[in-house]
């Protein structure tokens, strides 16, 4: 990773998602009961993670779901909006709640609706398995698929470069 992307990752205080094909691999699974969704666990550690040191997370996404909501609420997310025609707005809300600007925001997204918010964040992000659009205009490209650990990826790089890494795995040493 250059150095100038590891200066802009230690100046992240938020890290936004995109849900299907970012936490989920994209695959919608609609019943008879409702939709379904599978999320990474490992992904569900580093948000808590990435709150612990002091990285406020929130969720924007185009589509409606109560599986995202009750995620959402176990991993105590900072915001969460759903049916989102334009990510935009729900973006410029969260910014004017927190105070901060584009330079303290990550994004992650895979497909084009995310595309202004790539373009927009101090870090864009493009998981591995986004469209080629997203990727060749995206600051960073996870080695994982979404849904599988490319969000973790992405919280640990950004404690790293934030110097918080080594003291967060303390926790797990013993």
């Amino acid at each position: 990773m250059s150095p100038p992307l590891q200066d802009r990752l230690s100046a992240i205080r938020l890290l936004l998602l995109d849900v299907d094909g970012v936490l989920t691999d994209g695959a919608v699974y609609l019943g008879d009961s409702g939709e379904l969704k599978a999320f990474n666990t490992q992904d569900g550690l580093g948000i808590k993670l990435a709150q612990r040191g002091g990285i406020q997370v929130g969720i924007i996404t185009g589509r409606s779901s109560k599986a995202v909501s009750r995620r959402a609420e176990e991993l105590e997310l900072d915001f969460l909006y759903q049916s989102v025609k334009d990510k935009r707005l729900a973006y410029d809300e969260i910014l004017k709640q927190t105070g901060f600007d584009d330079a303290a925001v990550c994004y992650m997204g895979d497909d084009l609706p995310d595309l202004a918010l790539i373009l927009r964040a101090g870090v864009g992000v493009a998981v591995s398995n986004a469209s080629r659009d997203l990727q060749t205009r995206a600051d960073l490209t996870t080695a994982a698929p979404g849904g599988k650990g490319a969000v973790r990826e992405v919280i640990e790089s950004i404690l790293k470069a934030q110097g918080q890494w080594d003291d967060l795995l303390k926790e797990f040493l013993g």
